[in-house]
């Protein structure tokens, strides 16, 4: 039966019920009337009231479920889908709204796909272009400095070795701008060795104290797995530094069956009741991708950042 037809239905069975009260009920309307026929009157309309407002809340009780979890469902966050309760057209409205969210997941997922292998392309060719580019010129720049600082005077060398200390500084932080860019130490040596390499990378310049524990015989990941653990703890990481103002950071990589757990703790100022920025929805994206499971939430101090992804030749 349709909406329309059950409200209907709801409100013909009350106003069938009021009829049959009056016309074989004891009770008769005098004109004009007094006092306790206007009271008796008055009775049975809030009788009615109330019995049509219940039935018409557990008819539309449904309805008010899916309202709440449209205005609340999040792609970034897969859960549950509603229960088809209810009968007709709000049975059949919940199933359309269920089918509408994994169609938008599925195409959010491939749209996010295509999104992130292009902008990694692109910081492929950066951090190639900075390496080969730039960072030659550079070097070039700095064999010349040296040379024209050997046959120059001393006054005048003295300024020149300076120059060619910040063009070597520049070198280096192009270097490591090129590194972070790409990560050739996840594609040469793994993920163990360049989580390790970008502790250094990050902890040293800021002064922070990283305590690491990685897990031997680590179950095998594939290659897109590897970086996006790789890019979320680089964004954790990078998070505590610029915006929890850490000093101090735990970072593990567990062991699991069939699974490997990414676990970053700081004692930072933590996240609060703040919005999550373009930062941690990223990490969001990239987890979904992989099918992973990221958790990002407060602690007694500081934030945890949590990655659990499957290992290689598991949930496929």
């Amino acid at each position: 039966m349709s909406l329309f037809g059950r409200i209907f239905l709801l409100n013909a069975l009350v106003l069938v019920i009021a009829a049959m009260l009056l016309v074989f009920g004891p009770a008769t309307v005098s004109t004009p009337a007094p006092l306790r026929e206007v009271l008796v009157l008055a009775a049975g309309l809030v009788v009615m009231l109330i019995a049509n407002a219940v039935l018409i809340r557990v008819g539309l009780a449904p309805l008010g479920r899916l309202t709440r979890a449209m205005t609340t469902i999040d792609l970034l966050k897969p859960g549950p889908r509603l229960r088809a309760t209810g009968h007709g057209e709000i049975a059949e409205l919940i199933t359309t709204f269920n089918s509408m969210i994994d169609r938008l997941e599925t195409e959010r997922g491939y749209s996010s796909a295509i999104a992130l292998s292009a902008q990694e392309s692109e910081r492929r060719r950066v951090a190639q272009e900075l390496h080969d580019e730039v960072g030659q010129s550079l070097t070039a720049v700095l064999l010349s400095l040296k040379r024209v600082a050997d046959q120059s005077p001393q006054e005048t060398r003295e300024e020149l070795l300076q120059v060619q200390e910040t063009t070597r500084s520049t070198l280096d932080e192009i270097r490591r701008i090129a590194r972070r860019l790409r990560p050739g130490v996840l594609e040469e040596l793994g993920l163990v060795s360049a989580l390790k390499a970008l502790t250094r990378e990050i902890g040293d310049p800021a002064g922070l104290t990283i305590k690491r524990s990685f897990d031997k015989n680590l179950p095998a990941l594939d290659a897109e797995t590897e970086l996006v653990v790789y890019r979320v703890a680089q964004e954790g990481l990078t998070n505590a530094v610029r915006h929890a103002k850490a000093d101090e950071i735990e970072l593990t990589l567990t062991a699991r069956p069939s699974e490997v757990e990414l676990r970053l703790r700081d004692n930072g100022r933590g996240i609060g009741d703040s919005q999550e920025g373009a930062g941690i929805r990223g990490m969001r994206e990239r987890a979904l991708l992989v099918g992973a499971d990221l958790t990002v939430g407060p602690m007694l101090k500081g934030t945890e950042v949590r990655l659990v992804v499957k290992a290689k030749g598991e949930g496929e």
